[in-house]
């Protein structure tokens, strides 16, 4: 089962937020230094040199390798093993998501895990689906392993401080299973001074005001090449069906018992696919031609080649920073909907922390009291004032409030903003589906197909619902008990 299960979770892609290289990275723990080559895509991890004495090396995989994120972990995990000199919290970075728990996978099997995974929010379900070799469960629930505890190792608790978004998401029966990090949104980035151009003052709210300000924009003297983009990718349909309150899957996403359904020809999924091809058929949304392309639709705005970006919050910091320095203002915004039905809430993206099973009680505390750690105010404030991720807790919100940053950076509060907005529904937490991934994958091939090769949007949904279906199937039939 274990080996099935990694195959399932390696066929697929990854999420929006993934890293890009492999990278070397450094752990200290009292004066010594822990070197730790990242293994990806399976290889085996080797290590040069380990610290001697009393010390508890806590491994810590990433799916982070860019300076900023990984430099980042790496300051905060030191920071952990200097107040605590019995620890060593190791940081390792991975290529992606899917590197990360696949190597985790292969290390419970052969008995030298890590502690601590980084792994994104659409494969949750997959997650607490993982058992080892011998069918026990390779991760524990953090509420559990707390029981109720209100610091440990002398570092506070900050669990039951999570954002309502964050902390609805990775609920599940009850249980807060995971440590929440990395927590995005969808946001739009617009070119202020090219929207005013076109007598536009404010971003467009709803899909009307889209169309109407590409056809402003769009008839110019110095137009841009198109008006608008965004990445192909499943997520951004699953947050304008978030938007609508209508269900991916069934078993209310998920959530009330595990689903056994998705919906890819509901009414939301083919409005939001319709009126993304008719973007495209007008010539108002640009299309680079690569599933997922994060960077692609990002330089292209950058490059004002389009007015508007709807994007990941999480390059908020990036994207304000960067139109600045190429000489334009930036203003972000919530993403567009649909103003024909009633708003019920987008979805959160990113990812999160999972405590594997198994260790020690000394290793079990020194995890959580590092997970906590890594998100007290102060660390969690820094966090999204480096990246755009929203401030996990609430108490790194009301830090950063009386520091005057919201002042100072409004852009870095529309994410946060979006989610609070949210009714707590199943449509606008998202869903828990068995192999997520895979299906996500599915929708974007179909959204490629529908906006390169002109076929028919129910025709081609009902395919990628039929495809969908069958690999959810298969899953359930692995998995499903």
């Amino acid at each position: 089962m274990i080996v099935a299960f990694a195959l399932v979770v390696s066929a697929c892609g990854d999420d929006d937020d993934s890293g890009s290289e492999t990278t070397t990275t450094a752990a200290e723990s009292g004066g010594e230094e822990t070197t730790t080559t990242a293994a990806a895509g399976g290889e085996e991890e080797t290590t040069t040199a380990a610290p001697s004495g009393d010390v508890t090396t806590i491994g810590f995989w990433v799916a982070f390798s860019d300076e900023a994120r990984l430099g980042f972990t790496e300051e905060k995990a030191a920071a952990f093993n200097a107040a605590h000199p019995e620890y060593n919290i190791e940081v390792t970075s991975f290529a992606s998501y899917n590197d990360v728990f696949d190597a985790a996978v292969l290390a419970v099997d052969s008995g030298d895990p890590p502690g601590i995974i980084h792994f994104f929010e659409a494969a949750t379900r997959q997650a607490l689906d993982a058992v080892s070799a011998d069918g026990a469960p390779i991760f524990k629930s953090v509420t559990d392993a707390i029981a109720g505890r209100t610091e440990i190792l002398g570092e506070p608790v900050v669990l039951d401080d999570v954002v309502d978004a964050a902390r609805n998401y990775y609920t599940v029966d009850g249980s807060f299973y995971s440590m929440p990090w990395n927590t995005s949104s969808t946001v739009m980035f617009s070119n202020m001074p090219m929207l005013e151009a076109a007598g536009i003052t404010t971003p467009p709210a709803t899909w009307a005001e889209v169309e109407a300000a590409c056809a402003a924009i769009m008839a110019l003297p110095d137009a841009p090449s198109g008006c608008i983009t965004w990445p192909n990718h499943s997520w951004f349909v699953e947050q304008s069906l978030g938007q609508v309150g209508e269900l991916l899957g069934n078993a209310d996403n998920g959530r009330s018992d595990r689903a056994t359904e998705v919906y890819l020809e509901s009414q939301g999924m083919q409005d939001y696919v319709n009126w993304w091809k008719g973007l495209s058929d007008n010539g108002y949304y640009t299309y680079t031609g690569v599933q997922r392309d994060w960077d692609g639709t990002s330089n292209a705005f950058l490059a004002q080649e389009v007015a508007m970006l709807i994007y990941s919050s999480s390059d908020t910091t990036f994207m304000t920073e960067e139109g600045a320095a190429a000489g334009f203002d930036v203003k972000a915004s919530f993403m567009p909907r649909n103003d024909a039905v009633p708003y019920v809430g987008n979805l959160i993206g990113g990812a999160t922390l999972w405590m594997l099973d198994g260790m020690t009680e000394v290793e079990e505390d020194g995890a959580l009291a590092f997970m906590n750690f890594f998100s007290n105010p102060e660390n969690a404030a820094e966090w999204h004032q480096i990246t755009g991720y929203i401030p996990i807790t609430k108490s790194a919100e009301a830090l950063l409030e009386s520091e005057g940053w919201y002042e100072e950076s409004p852009n870095s509060k529309v994410a946060s903003e979006q989610l609070a907005a949210a009714q707590n529904t199943p449509a606008s937490l998202g869903a828990l589906l068995g192999n997520f991934v895979g299906i996500r994958d599915v929708i974007t091939i179909a959204i490629e197909d529908i906006l390169v090769n002109d076929v028919d949007v129910a025709t081609r949904l009902a395919a990628a619902n039929e495809e969908a279906n069958k690999s959810l199937t298969e899953y359930e039939q692995l998995f499903g008990g």
